[in-house]
Formats: C-alpha cells, sequence, structure tokens
C-alpha cells in the first residue's frame, strides 16, 4: 500500500481533485483577502505586512523574508503605512542599529478589522464537527511540513 512518502509521481483522479480544489480554496481566500484590502484602502502587501506586524514588532529584513519579497520593497511599504498613520519605525531594543517597523494602535485595529471581515474560510469551517477541524488541521500541517 502507497504511503503520502511513497506515492507515485503520477496522480490519480482523487489527487487531481484534490489539488484543483485546493487551488479553489486558495484564489478565493486571496480574492476575499484583497476585497477586505481594499475595503481599507490598502493593497494586498500593504495588507499583509500590516497583517504581520499587528502580532508583533519586525525589522526590515524579517519583513522582506517573511513576505518573500526585497528588502526595497519592504520599505515603500512601510513608508506608505507609516504616512497613514499605521506603522511606526522604532529602534530595537535589543540592537539600537536595528530599526524595527510596528503597528500603532490604528494599525492594529485596521488588521484586526480585515481578519474579522474575512468570512470565507470562518463561516464554512464554524459548519464542520471540532473532530472535523482538527483533522483538517492536521491534514494541512502534514502537506506544508511534507515540502
Amino acid at each position: 500500500m502507497a504511503t503520502p512518502r511513497n506515492t507515485p509521481s503520477r496522480a490519480d483522479a482523487l489527487t487531481l481533485e484534490v489539488v484543483e480544489l485546493i487551488g479553489s480554496v486558495v484564489a478565493r481566500y486571496h480574492e476575499e483577502y484583497e476585497d477586505a484590502a481594499a475595503g481599507h484602502a490598502l493593497t494586498g502587501a500593504q495588507a499583509r505586512l500590516l497583517s504581520l506586524l499587528s502580532l508583533e514588532p519586525l525589522p526590515m529584513r524579517k519583513l522582506a523574508q517573511r513576505l518573500k519579497c526585497e528588502p526595497s520593497n519592504v520599505t515603500g511599504i512601510v513608508d506608505r503605512l507609516e504616512a497613514r498613520g499605521l506603522v511606526e519605525r522604532r529602534p530595537d531594543p535589543a540592537d539600537r542599529r536595528v530599526k524595527l517597523a510596528a503597528a500603532t494602535a490604528e494599525g492594529r485595529r485596521v488588521a484586526r478589522s480585515m481578519r474579522e471581515s474575512l468570512r470565507f474560510a470562518r463561516e464554512p469551517l464554524a459548519g464542520l464537527s471540532e473532530e472535523e477541524r482538527v483533522a483538517l488541521r492536521d491534514t494541512l500541517r502534514t502537506m506544508l511540513n511534507a515540502t
């Protein structure tokens, strides 16, 4: 019997259907995320950066790594968010040579409002039992850890 680790590279119909469904879920989530960002006059990149900073202040280098983009792009995004009062730069207490980007109180409010408006995934998930949500979570973790 084949296991996920030694499954032949040729996909069966069920695997292809699952891949297609995952793609559809990702596309719908991305579309809703972009709409939520636009509702706050943010680009998708600005919204993702603000969301990260609402969790913790981060140096520009780490932001670029997490967003998988060039540090110069992050600088521009932070500049625009800072001009709107959603983000501020501050010295890193551990190394004063490093500047951290941090969400302001207003930035955290906007990030929270965006998260709360993302109903696409949350509402269908609420219809699943806890056991089903745990199984889905564990399956997704397994998929992410296999790469």
